[in-house]
């Protein structure tokens, strides 16, 4: 740092880095044995921090964010997808709808998305790993080769330039330093699920590089719902000198799955495991396969500044018979550069992080009569291209020990394109461009020795993707839609006091043209703009060791929660007036209470409750039901480098409705709901040596 009150600063960012804002993770008493090595004797990474490291870093943002460390995800078996990586961040909405596919929404971004992803920018290694239109999949995440996930809510995502509503999903791969030696993991559980992992990884003076192997076979809960995986994530640095280090990453995804598809409310409480009859016929399956490699490059130029540059290629095929047979490659360059410059304004000490984003992609698109799976023929065609591009710069001031002022801004272009090569029903070709300046102005007060109090007031603009505009539907053709435009005030605390770990926000977004499903006349839905809407709620995590030394020297209890308040709505809308916005419960609690026995042991029954039913139309008249899920998951670290664990979930067996499609106004029967998991058991072991 480059002055004693930058340094304490940063210090006093180290001390919080157990609070569930900042590592979502029980105090060191009560944790399970670490199974993540984050320092190394020799030449530590500079292009990828640590977790301690990089949660000091996300101390210093005046907003919500959270990290979630590798034994989170690693700790129990069964975690497929970011529903059950992220289940204890607030905010987060994510639920599951067969396989590894799920719904995902934070702050109510991207509700009116049925399927894919909108709203949320995800990262890999802080390269995109969404297209450059915006939408994503987030199937090609696999959980068990992260060191971290960082979760940054709404333009708390500034730095790594997304510009949406949701923020960003950050997920950081090991690396030789991080996970050094040899990794072998299994698991099995209930409905044919099988897993396997082998990974390794290493260091030298100079290098490090880790790589892993992570194949999966499930024949699913529902009818129609079977996968197949096998994924590839690797990378490799070099160190240049003390002041500069590259790194290439290398990951590769095969993804096969089955998709059963929603039916009526009364079918999914009725026959929870079977599938829709038209995707039987149909043979309706998602198969991705993916090849993604990129780069980035850090240097140090002096004390207290970083530089990092690097790019990413992806090329995408997605074979996707629904009801048309849909056949996408998609080629997608992300270029990006960012800097962090510590140092002084005056007396006072400063910090300004500054970058530019550059995202091409194109999308050679084709449908095709699905003939029970198989195209024939031919019923559109189409060459899609998105750029989206963007620049940020945002300072931090000290202008008091422990009180800190920030104040940033962000511009933004966005260009999206569609040719049509299928003319025989007319020329559907379009094209449109967005620009934007998003405003963020925040505090930052160390209010007191382990506690911080937060407020921004930022600004986010949306751009439309490629399926919004050039929809699936006959009647479609190119749609023009206006940006998503939010204004966001955000208000918090977090820290720790003794056993006491907390994290607690409070926000509401004023929306103007969110984008929308609404109907045309008589004709299918649309992704149209509405007028206002208003995104408010609550985001809450805590976690209170209350109990030690009960039935042995070390051992300890400890209670963890999570709950989420979503007040999601229009404002005053011509046609749905107030009307609760679709698609997201209001209430959202989870809980776990952990025993865990210094001989390394644990064990821990769950909750899952969803108080009150969400509607699934945007005119309110049908909805899901309330329910509560409990559990029990455990785990012995042998101390040897083997360690076995166990997960029960849903252990009632309860029927209840986990996700559901939206619809502008829904009608009696109509198949929007997907039937959640009944009773499953998952066991594993994993060794280390």
């Amino acid at each position: 740092m480059s002055s004693p009150i930058a340094a304490r600063r940063l210090a006093a960012g180290l001390a919080f880095i157990a609070s569930p804002a900042a590592a979502q993770e029980p105090p060191a008493e009560v944790a399970l044995p670490p199974l993540v090595v984050t320092a190394s004797p020799v030449a530590p990474a500079l292009t990828v921090p640590d977790n301690a490291g990089r949660a000091a870093e996300l101390r210093l943002v005046p907003g919500a964010v959270t990290l979630v460390p590798s034994q989170e995800m690693r700790d129990r078996p069964g975690v497929t997808t970011l529903r059950d990586a992220l289940e204890y961040v607030p905010g987060v909405f994510a639920q599951p709808k067969w396989g590894e596919d799920l719904r995902l929404s934070i702050r109510g971004s991207g509700l009116a998305r049925n399927f894919h992803l909108r709203g949320v920018r995800l990262y890999q290694d802080g390269i995109p790993v969404n297209q450059a239109d915006g939408s994503g999949d987030f199937q090609e995440l696999d959980p068990l080769t992260f060191q971290r996930i960082e979760v940054l809510r709404g333009a708390n995502a500034f730095r790594l330039g997304a510009n949406t509503l949701g923020g960003a999903i950050n997920a950081v791969t090991f690396t030789g330093h991080a996970l050094p030696g040899v990794l072998l993991r299994t698991e099995g559980g209930a409905d044919g699920f099988a897993r396997g992992q082998a990974a390794w990884g290493g260091a030298g003076k100079n290098w490090d590089a880790w790589a892993s192997f992570t194949g999966l076979t499930q024949e699913g809960y529902r009818d129609h719902s079977a996968g197949r995986s096998a994924r590839f994530n690797g990378n490799l640095a070099w160190r240049w000198s003390e002041i500069a280090e590259t790194r290439i990453f290398a990951g590769y995804n095969s993804i096969r799955q089955q998709i059963p598809g929603a039916v009526s409310r009364d079918q999914a409480l009725a026959a929870p495991r079977a599938a829709n009859p038209a995707n039987l016929r149909g043979d309706y399956m998602r198969n991705i396969e993916s090849l993604r490699l990129g780069t980035v490059t850090a240097i140090r130029p002096w004390d207290g500044a970083l530089i990092e540059l690097g790019g990413s290629v992806v090329r995408r095929e997605l074979d996707h018979p629904i009801f048309q047979y849909v056949d996408n490659r998609t080629d997608d360059l992300n270029l990006f550069l960012r800097a962090t410059l510590e140092g002084a304004i005056g007396r006072m000490p400063s910090r300004t992080i500054l970058g530019l984003d550059l995202a091409l992609g194109r999308n050679w698109n084709q449908r095709f009569v699905n003939l029970g799976g198989r195209p024939g023929a031919q019923t559109a065609a189409s060459m899609d291209r998105a750029m989206t591009a963007g620049g940020h710069v945002e300072t931090s001031l000290t202008v008091v020990p422990g009180l800190a002022l920030i104040a940033g801004f962000q511009l933004g272009t966005a260009w999206r394109a569609s040719r049509d090569k299928f003319l025989a029903d007319g020329d559907q070709s379009g094209s449109g461009d967005w620009q934007w300046i998003n405003p963020r102005f925040g505090v930052l007060w160390d209010a007191w020795p382990g506690a911080q109090l937060f407020a921004n007031l930022s600004w986010s603009t949306e751009p439309p993707t490629l399926s919004d505009l050039v929809p699936l539907v006959p009647e479609g053709g190119f749609s023009r839609l206006d940006a998503q435009r939010a204004m966001t005030l955000e208000l918090g605390t977090r820290g720790r006091r003794g056993d006491l770990t907390w994290e607690v926000t409070l926000y509401r977004a004023w929306i103007r043209d969110e984008i929308q499903l609404f109907t045309l006349g008589e004709g299918s839905a649309f992704a149209l703009n509405a007028d206002r809407t208003i995104h408010q709620g609550i985001e809450a995590a805590l976690t209170w060791t209350f109990l030690r030394d009960a039935l042995a020297k070390g051992d300890s209890l400890a209670l963890r929660q999570a709950y989420g308040f979503s007040d999601f709505r229009f404002d005053n809308d011509a046609t749905f007036g107030d009307n609760e916005l679709p698609g997201a419960p209001r209430h959202l609690y989870r809980a776990e209470l952990r025993y865990a026995h210094p001989a390394g042991g644990w064990i821990a029954p769950t909750l899952d409750w969803v108080p009150q039913g969400f509607f699934v139309d945007n005119a309110n008249t049908l909805k899901t039901d309330a329910y509560a899920l409990i559990g029990l998951r455990g785990g012995w670290d042998f101390g040897n480098g083997l360690s076995a664990f166990v997960e029960g979930r849903n252990l009632a067996d309860q029927r209840y409705l986990a996700s559901a499609s939206v619809t502008p106004r829904a009608v009696p029967g109509a198949a929007l709901f997907e039937p959640g998991f009944g009773r499953t058991i998952f066991g594993g072991l994993q060794f280390r040596f």
